[in-house]
């Protein structure tokens, strides 16, 4: 592999910069289209076979899809396809949607114009998780120039929509058969191995209130004010969760799921008392409970808190699910695949990676839950993702090429095992 490694660092800059047109690209919710599109020609540039996949209008309808946000007209996942027909797969890639920036502090630079600093890369989704693509592109250019046969069965590469919101992309990637026999989506990890997942829920929760002109804003009945003791409800809710941590695939994590108030809407006038407040909540729960379960558990946990309140017991607050409606999903630490991966990461390292949970999810949920399918996550070394100035160290997606080359190489060496 020594010929293979010195190809990557050859051709990082080249790498580092199809990051940089990549993050260019502000692909937010709905806008996708354009940063598929660089993803699209950088594989068709590796020789694959590209096609476009469109989201089915009735994605909600199957089992695990969140509740879309947008309609999918002209909104595509990036496909294609490498190496031989026959032999045994796998499956990288990842998602090209970045959370939005404006409300997140001011950044030292347009987040939307990558900029080098100190061997980090910064703007919005270059950690997460634009830099993957980069580290995946580093890799198998490498391996195909330097080593073509190494690829000795079907590689695919899926680049998805949404997976910062509903999970549709890779769920309808799934549904039409887009699958092999182990997924690695390079996910910002930090160079470790990212194993598991608790189950995430979008809500939205809608407070009606009495409007009225601010000089009897004491003869009315403020939502705002409404949302003080749901949101106190939610809050015990989360530290009764973290109470009982029983899921093993989150082993030393005291406080793995959060219940975060992402978003509260009311009001459009100082001098007035507001009609509605609307509150969107993230709720990370437990493996074990349904979507359905955890819905129940906050509807639950509000009613108790707000039961002597007379204005919300004749006016019930509404609760509807938005988004996300992810189960949990966890692979062994000692499956095969996190196996190879481990001992990819140490003949490049000298060091063996950890393999952790998190307190988020990732698209890896819908192969490991519903096809049965080993999928795990592995990545650059990334910071502040959702946050001011995110950025990736420029240097960790060289590392990061390094294992995936390893991998990719040894994945096809051995097709007798299982995966």
């Amino acid at each position: 592999m020594d010929a293979v490694d010195r190809a990557i660092d050859a051709d990082a800059e080249r790498a580092f910069l199809f990051l940089e047109r990549l993050v260019a690209e502000p692909s937010v919710l709905g806008a996708e289209a354009s940063a598929q599109a660089v993803v699209a020609d950088e594989l068709e540039r590796l020789g694959f076979y590209v096609g476009r996949l469109p989201i089915p209008a009735d994605i909600e309808q199957h089992d695990g899809a969140g509740i879309p946000l947008l309609p999918y007209d002209g909104r595509e996942n990036v496909v294609g396809v490498l190496g031989p027909d026959e032999g045994r797969s796998l499956l990288v890639g990842g998602h090209i949607d970045v959370v939005p920036a404006e409300e997140t502090g001011p950044w030292s630079s347009d987040p939307f114009v990558p900029t080098r600093r100190g061997g980090w890369l910064i703007g919005r989704g270059a950690g997460d998780m634009k830099a993957g693509f980069a580290m995946i592109s580093l890799a198998i250019d490498a391996l195909r120039r330097v080593a073509p046969d190494a690829i000795g069965g079907p590689l695919r590469f899926l680049s998805v929509i949404e997976e910062e919101c509903t999970g549709n992309g890779a769920l309808a990637a799934c549904l039409a058969g887009q699958l092999a026999d182990a997924v690695v989506l390079t996910e910002p990890t930090d160079l470790d191995l990212l194993v598991a997942g608790v189950g995430i829920l979008w809500l939205q929760i809608v407070l009606t209130g009495k409007a009225a002109h601010a000089q009897s804003a004491n003869r009315a009945v403020n939502p705002i004010d409404s949302s003080i003791p749901v949101i106190g409800a939610l809050g015990r809710l989360e530290r009764e969760m973290n109470d009982h941590v029983d899921d093993p695939a989150l082993e030393g994590d005291d406080h793995p799921y959060n219940v975060n108030v992402g978003m509260i809407r009311a009001g459009d006038w100082a001098s007035s008392v507001p009609a509605i407040a609307r509150l969107d909540v993230r709720v990370g729960h437990p493996t074990a409970w349904t979507a359905s379960e955890a819905q129940e558990r906050v509807r639950a946990a509000i009613e108790e808190a707000t039961r002597d309140d007379r204005w919300l017991t004749e006016h019930p607050i509404s609760i509807r699910p938005t988004g996300f409606r992810a189960q949990g999903y966890s692979l062994a630490a000692d499956h095969p695949l996190a196996i190879a991966l481990a001992d990819a990461h140490e003949a490049a390292h000298g060091t063996r990676p950890h393999a952790v949970g998190a307190g988020s999810t990732t698209d890896a949920r819908y192969f490991l839950n519903g096809y049965d399918t080993p999928a795990i996550c592995y990545g650059p070394i990334a910071r502040n993702i959702h946050g001011t100035d995110e950025a990736v160290d420029l240097a960790s997606i060289v590392d990061g090429a390094r294992t995936l080359a390893r991998f990719v190489s040894a994945w096809y060496a051995r097709p007798e095992e299982s995966p």
